[in-house]
């Protein structure tokens, strides 16, 4: 199953969404086992786009000082 590409901005808007439902006690526990996954997997796309964006920043920043 392919997953959709998701904006950084869109990440975080769906995890703060879950945390939400989280923190309202909104989830049974059948729904928070599958969300926390989700979680996950938006956490560490977002970490792995800050630390591409972070690269790209350094290389424009190195090239900036030759």
């Amino acid at each position: 199953m392919a997953t959709k590409k998701v904006s950084y901005s869109e990440a975080m808007a769906e995890i703060e969404d879950i945390l939400e439902k989280i923190e309202n006690e909104e989830l049974d526990v059948d729904e928070l086992a599958e969300k926390v996954k989700r979680v996950s997997v938006l956490l560490k796309t977002c970490k792995d786009k800050l630390t591409k964006t972070n690269e790209q920043v350094e290389a424009i920043l190195k090239e900036m000082e030759d």
